[in-house]
Parts: structure tokens; C-alpha cells; sequence
């Protein structure tokens, strides 16, 4: 008796759908997008998106718009989130030396991985253009052999001023010469 019911009850003929006009295909050509890096990523407008932004411009290149200062609160606040330690990369845009060591760093993946995991890299620009002197006189004389490093603990505290020649051979950088640097001023974790 109540699977007639049932079966009665499922095949109930259903009302017609109303058809709805159709619509014409817009077949317009689409450009791509273009990035504007005047303007803001509209999905990108959060908290978590504004720091991870911020902490890429930071070793993304030697400009001489950047104010280190700035540059180095930023580091600070990262390295302390990360437990991390700071290191600031001295050059220029024009430096071989400077260019040869981001390529063997971003080239080698234990390298790129060790830095990322240990420290907030920061390039600050010191050029003829702009030498940044007030804000580069807190810190040890560097001389002009770009790049110079200095590590710095989270606060901001210079722990050790490196030139680069004793990481390479002629201007090649050598790679296990610049992972024993990385590891000797890490962090504790």
C-alpha cells in the first residue's frame, strides 16, 4: 500500500519550465590583464597580503626610492614574528657582485631555502645617487666593495659586518663559502 503511494507520489507530472529568451554569446575580444603596480591588488587588500608584499620589495632590489629605515622596521617586525635574524644586503643597481650573489643564492635551492627559513634579507641601496649616509653612518664603515653585509638580530642589533670577498673566488661566489656564512650568524631555534 505504500510503495503505490509512493510511486504514485514521484510521478506527479511536474510544471513546465518557462523558457527564458536567449542570450547572445559576447564574443568582444578580451584583453589580458595587465598588472598596474601603481594600483593595489584588489584581492590582495588584506592584512596578511600587505606583509607578504612588503617583505617581498624588501630583497627585491636595489632602489634608490626605498627608505632603508622604513625597509628595516618592516625586517624587524618579520624577523620577530619568524624568529628570525636580519640581514642587510649593501649595494647597488649597477654592482656585479651584488647581482652574481642574488644569482647564487636564488640559483641554489638549499641556499634560497636556508635564507628564507634563518633570515629577512633587505637590500639598501647605497649609490652616488642616493648613499643613504644617515641612515648607513649607525653602522660600521663599509668601504665600496659591494655587496656588504650586515647581520642583524630581530631588533635590529648589528651582530656582524661582512664583506663578501672571503664568500667568493676571483667574482665568483662559491656556494659553500656563502651557506657557512648563512649558518655561522643563524638563529638559535
Amino acid at each position: 500500500v505504500v510503495c503505490p503511494a509512493l510511486i504514485g507520489a514521484c510521478s506527479q507530472p511536474h510544471p513546465p519550465a518557462t523558457a527564458e529568451p536567449t542570450q547572445p554569446l559576447d564574443t568582444r575580444p578580451t584583453e589580458p590583464p595587465v598588472a598596474d603596480p601603481s594600483e593595489p591588488v584588489a584581492s590582495g587588500n588584506t592584512p596578511v597580503a600587505a606583509d607578504i608584499a612588503a617583505i617581498a620589495g624588501l630583497s627585491a632590489q636595489f632602489d634608490p626610492a626605498r627608505d632603508p629605515a622604513d625597509d628595516l622596521a618592516t625586517a624587524k617586525v618579520e624577523a620577530q614574528r619568524g624568529k628570525k635574524r636580519i640581514i642587510l644586503e649593501v649595494g647597488n643597481a649597477g654592482c656585479d657582485r651584488c647581482h652574481a650573489l642574488d644569482q647564487i643564492v636564488e640559483g641554489d635551492g638549499d641556499l634560497r631555502r636556508f635564507r628564507d627559513a634563518h633570515y629577512v634579507w633587505v637590500k639598501v641601496n647605497e649609490s652616488d645617487e642616493k648613499p643613504n649616509s644617515a641612515f648607513l653612518g649607525q653602522f660600521p664603515e663599509m668601504g665600496r666593495d659591494y655587496p656588504y653585509l650586515l647581520v642583524l638580530d630581530a631588533d635590529g642589533t648589528l651582530l656582524a659586518p661582512q664583506a663578501t670577498a672571503a664568500m667568493r673566488r676571483g667574482e665568483t661566489y662559491l656556494p659553500a663559502q656563502v651557506m657557512a656564512f648563512l649558518k655561522q650568524w643563524a638563529p638559535d631555534r
